[in-house]
């Protein structure tokens, strides 16, 4: 069993869910092996909260997850059961490889970078991990295996900060002269390989990644997991850092797309899609592997860094008719491409239109191999299994429930999407069978549509 997160991908970048100068051959033959869902949703739209989501199958607002930075302490509660946990009780060996991004350490014992660090994913119920702390914008620019920093030497050690800048730190904002890719908003802080990230840090200067190789490392990491662990069940939570900024391909794949460097890094992406999937039929697993692919939430095109994305992607769209984009409650925020391909299962494509999030993987990983958990395990989760497996199965949730990174939410029941009044704006109610694109706020022309999701919008909450 394969989940892959990719990081910032739309709706609409891969060629399987109409992206036309974005060539995505991996995947297309995925969607054309498996199940396609029309209506998938990321728990949140940004990072931090959908990965909680997904591991954890609670509404990341019940714990304040919004976006963290790497010495945040670990956001999941040890005691809580988790999606690796139920893995692992189930038989399966379990593993993440790349992207964590939900906090080390504890409050007591805040994350130290030169220690072993347990509170981290080996504490909420994986077996193995190579993992990078955060983002690939933000410091320190390390990969964690197990334990312990690769390659790290107890003669230089790591020091981190996200609040004060460092003696001794190189940064952006003082050394622009030496940056290969210059910041547009923030992200001048310390310069690692050519690029000013997010915080400061000195030291591991041998343990640096660089960003170039990010994807086949973490690739051939994902690799060796599938080869170590083939004689058994295994579960492996592969976290891609594409199409996240900064956006740095190989040499193999910059300027190959016809969308620039944005492009570029999604072909990268199904490129190692491709590589997974044919290591996994040369070891002779495909047919009863379970391989979902998905995004953390829809990108921001230009956020951080001066790349050229915006300008160069060529009349590309990543989110179709939809408004919103990465933070937005709206559809182009957090609806996301969402395949699912199985061989010895799912032998008859076909495109899943009902409506499906994926904090919901908890209830449904295990009733897809037949082995339900208890309800009380499932936190906010419920079984979705049946539309893996059922073109017209019937509705396994009366509606669906968003957030943005300061927890606001979104309701989406049928037809409806409703965004409650924040201290920003009023009310919104959207008819998406009628209006895709949220274009017309009809909350004072369905009022008793707006009273009844307002008050279910308060009660979710509660």
């Amino acid at each position: 069993m394969i989940y892959i997160l990719a990081d910032d991908i739309g709706y609409t970048d891969w060629g399987c869910y109409g992206a036309a100068k974005i060539k995505t051959p991996a995947l297309d033959q995925l969607a054309s092996e498996g199940v396609r869902f029309a209506n998938a949703y990321a728990p949140a739209s940004t990072s931090s909260p959908s990965r909680f989501a997904l591991l954890t199958g609670e509404y990341a607002w019940r714990k304040n997850v919004g976006i963290l930075p790497a010495d945040a302490p670990l956001s999941i509660d040890v005691q809580k059961n988790t999606l690796p946990k139920t893995m692992k009780q189930l038989g399966y060996t379990t593993g993440i490889v790349g992207k964590w991004h939900l906090g080390l350490g504890s409050p007591n014992e805040p994350v130290d970078f030169n220690k072993p660090i347990q509170m981290g994913p080996l504490a909420v119920g994986f077996d193995y991990c190579y993992y990078f702390p955060a983002t690939n914008d933000r410091v320190p620019c390390v990969y964690i295996e197990n334990e312990k920093v690769v390659g790290l030497e107890a003669d230089d050690p790591i020091t981190v900060s996200y609040t004060k800048e460092l003696e001794g730190s190189i940064t952006g904002r003082k050394h622009p002269e030496l940056l290969k890719l210059h910041p547009h908003l923030g992200h001048n802080h310390s310069i690692v390989n050519g690029i000013s990230r997010i915080g400061w840090m000195t030291g591991g200067t041998k343990a640096l990644w660089k960003d170039e190789d990010m994807a086949e490392n973490l690739l051939d990491k994902a690799r060796e997991f599938v080869c170590e662990n083939k004689d058994k069940p295994f579960f492996l939570y592969y976290a891609t850092h594409n199409a996240h900024e900064p956006r740095v391909p190989s040499d193999a794949f910059r300027g190959k797309s016809e969308a620039g460097i944005y492009g570029d890094v999604i072909e990268e992406f199904d490129y190692c899609v491709g590589e997974l999937v044919k290591c996994l039929k040369k070891e002779g697993l495909y047919e009863n592997t379970i391989i979902i692919v998905t995004s953390d939430n829809a990108p921001m095109i230009k956020e951080g860094y001066k790349d050229g994305a915006l300008e160069n992607i060529n009349g590309h769209n990543p989110y179709g008719v939809m408004r919103g984009e990465k933070y937005s409650l709206h559809e182009g925020g957090n609806k996301v491409p969402f395949i699912c391909v199985w061989p010895s299962r799912i032998q008859h494509p076909f495109v899943q239109e009902q409506p499906f999030i994926y904090l919901d993987m908890l209830a449904t990983l295990p009733s897809l191999i037949g082995k339900p958990i208890d309800v009380a395990q499932c936190n906010d989760s419920k079984d979705g299994s049946k539309l893996f497996f059922e073109e017209n199965a019937p509705l396994y949730r009366n509606y669906i429930v968003t957030q943005n990174n300061g927890g606001d939410i979104s309701i989406r029941m049928g037809r409806w999407k409703y965004l409650p009044a924040t201290k920003c704006s009023g009310a919104e109610l959207y008819d998406l069978d009628n209006d895709p694109s949220e274009l017309h706020n009809v909350v004072y022309a369905y009022p008793e549509v707006a009273y009844k999701l307002k008050k279910l919008a308060a009660k979710v909450k509660q």
